[in-house]
């Protein structure tokens, strides 16, 4: 994705401002390039990954930031054997930016 494609799925409900989305969209490429193991989308709605657990105090801090600006989102961590299980959730208004970090995650996991 280009900066532009980046930031058109980014929701007006996103209070980020607009010159630090880059940034963190490199942050959450960075987690998934070194730390996500898996992906399942167990509904439109709802998006699973697997995380390594060493990972989990970054994954944390950046879904806590997440949170704030982009009240829409919510996210669950629970150990899952040697894993991290992360859920993010979204409304249904906002799938369409779930898609697109499903699909900007599933460009990052290693094989």
């Amino acid at each position: 994705m280009t900066t532009t494609e980046d930031q058109a799925w980014a929701p007006e409900a996103c209070t980020l401002p607009t010159v630090a989305q880059p940034l963190r969209l490199a942050e959450f490429d960075e987690l998934f390039a070194n730390a996500l193991r898996g992906q399942q989308r167990p509904s439109a709605t709802v998006l699973r990954w697997d995380v390594d657990p060493a990972a989990e105090t970054t994954a944390r801090d950046l879904t806590v930031r997440e949170s704030s600006c982009c009240s829409f989102f919510s996210f669950a961590f629970l150990p899952a054997g040697e894993v991290l299980r992360l859920d993010v959730e979204v409304p249904a208004a906002h799938v369409a930016v779930l898609d697109a970090l499903a699909e900007r995650a599933a460009a990052g996991i290693r094989p």
